[in-house]
């Protein structure tokens, strides 16, 4: 397998929001970057998906009562500092890097102010948005300004393997006495060269994304396996919160095509919930109705189904008071184009894996437990969300931590390049014992269906203390088995990703396990 080694101011695995506003940052100062994608383009991950908005601050609306209603939907399991920080700076963030600096072209008013709608949870109209692909115009508008940014390099169809750390990696004995472990950049895989890459960085940003894929519905992009969680958690890195998997309510059903997110804002915009006879269910679970905190509604369609043994609710969008093809185009003809006239019809939805809101802890400026190691975005926790996100807040922390890093990683660094040579110097190539390709395709896939439905079944949206110690024995074999296969078997991206998957989904059922409280989207049956 061929080598390379590749030496760089900052290493950023992930070009999302959050990855993508930090390596921006880091370039405004005039270091260089390496930004890495698991694609063959920019933006490939859960950010372009994002429909409903990003939060930002409306009229009569204040930080204040942004966080309150941040610490109501966690169930006050938040990070306070985390969440007031969030919540002064966030709109300011919002509106230098998106609007100012990139241009997002957000929805107006008549009179050219902007536009804002208002979502469940919230108490205030304030919710900036782009139709309904408010996150593909995001991303647009980052992957023009990275393209245009001469000291980020990009480097596509690359997958992290392993994080590199001083004590773990080193092969000079003199470094392993040091009382400080810290982050040397990470060992990649190349795709089109079928090689491994060392990268060695001053400082290394985890920013790739989250876990929804680990489960066997979700609304998330295919590179979304908790692959921060996996790397983190065998570098000894401080993890948080990780049982806290948040459900939409609202996935388009379908059995022959991927689920597809149908956006908060349609219930926001008025659109009822109502089961196969027209019936509107909410009433029974919460006062707030179809705008009560998603998993509050998960849970209660849930039950609903159970009580029906139907396979799906419905979304009514004719109370909806505006234009539904203008205001939702994407779900408009996405819907259209399986049949379904929503201006007359409603739409099958179920509940899907959505996000995570755990993940590796990271600090305000979104520093981890590892020295020289940043995360943010969702593969990251800084406590905002607490035990349940409110909707639209994740775009908003992903350009906030991801311009919070990149500053500080830039005030930081020096302008000379390779500033730990000597440590760096010591790291070997990546060695791997696999000689013999039997990588089956069939096996690939069995093993993922094992991992998705074990995670759906028992450590999904009701859980209990029997399902979840189901869950982690039959994923404790089946990472002993892989680990076998990994060790033997040459590196492919079907095999890191599954090797990856497997350790961050045992990981999130061990913490399910692990929290007897029932709190938010950690929906305990027995309590």
């Amino acid at each position: 397998m061929l080598q390379s080694r590749i030496i760089t101011q900052a290493l950023v695995i992930g070009s999302g929001v959050a990855g993508a506003c930090c390596a921006l940052n880091i370039a405004a100062k005039g270091h260089e970057v390496t930004l890495l994608t698991a694609g063959d383009e920019l933006g490939d991950g859960n950010t372009a998906y994002a429909q409903g908005g990003i939060v930002s601050r409306g009229d009569d609306d204040t930080a204040a009562l942004l966080s309150k209603d941040i610490l109501k939907a966690g169930c006050r399991h938040n990070n306070t500092p985390a969440v007031n920080h969030l919540s002064k700076y966030g709109p300011d963030a919002v509106k230098e890097m998106l609007i100012d600096r990139i241009g997002v072209p957000f929805a107006r008013k008549e009179d050219g102010s902007l536009d804002m709608t208002r979502e469940g949870a919230h108490s205030a109209y304030r919710v900036l948005y782009c139709g309904d692909y408010t996150g593909k115009a995001i991303m647009e508008g980052l992957a023009q300004a990275i393209d245009d940014e001469p000291l980020i390099h990009q480097l596509k169809g690359r997958t992290a393997v392993d994080l590199i750390t001083s004590l773990h990696h080193t092969s000079k004995l003199s470094f392993r006495y040091s009382r400080t472990n810290q982050c040397l950049g990470a060992y990649v895989y190349n795709q089109a060269s079928n090689s491994v890459e060392t990268i060695l960085a001053d400082y290394t940003v985890l920013a790739t994304g989250g876990a929804g894929r680990l489960f066997l519905h979700s609304t998330n992009a295919k590179c979304s396996l908790g692959s921060a969680l996996s790397m983190a958690h065998r570098a000894g890195v401080r993890l948080m919160n990780a049982e806290y998997v948040q459900f939409h309510p609202t996935a388009l059903f379908h059995r022959s095509k991927r689920l597809f997110l149908i956006t908060e804002a349609m219930r926001g915009e008025g659109a009822h919930l109502v089961n196969s006879r027209g019936e509107r269910f909410m009433s029974r679970y919460d006062p707030r109705l179809e705008l009560a905190p998603r998993d509050v509604v998960s849970r209660a369609i849930v039950d609903t189904l159970h009580r029906s043994g139907e396979d799906c609710v419905f979304l009514d969008c004719r109370p909806v008071k505006h234009e539904l093809a203008t205001r939702f185009p994407t779900i408009y003809k996405r819907c259209r184009d399986l049949g379904i006239d929503i201006d007359k019809d409603p739409i099958p939805v179920v509940p899907a894996a959505h996000y995570h809101c755990g993940g590796v802890y990271s600090d305000l400026n979104g520093l981890t437990s590892l020295d020289r190691l940043h995360a943010i975005g969702e593969c990251s926790c800084t406590g905002v969300h607490g035990a349940n996100r409110l909707a639209s807040t994740s775009l908003l922390e992903g350009v906030l931590w991801g311009c919070n890093a990149g500053k500080s990683i830039a005030n930081k660094l020096t302008r000379k390049p390779g500033a730990n040579k000597r440590l760096q110097d010591s790291i070997p190539d990546w060695k791997h014992p696999g000689r013999t390709s039997n990588e089956d395709p069939a096996l690939i896939a069995q093993d993922w269906m094992n991992i998705r439905t074990t995670m759906w079944n028992y450590a999904g949206i009701n859980r209990t203390d029997q399902r979840l110690t189901r869950a982690c024995e039959d994923l404790r074999v089946l990472i002993k088995d892989l680990t076998k296969f990994y060790k033997t078997t040459p590196l492919s991206k079907p095999l890191i990703d599954l090797f990856h998957g497997s350790y961050a989904a045992y990981i999130v059922a061990m913490s399910a396990l692990s929290n007897k409280h029932s709190l938010g989207c950690h929906h305990l049956q027995d309590n």
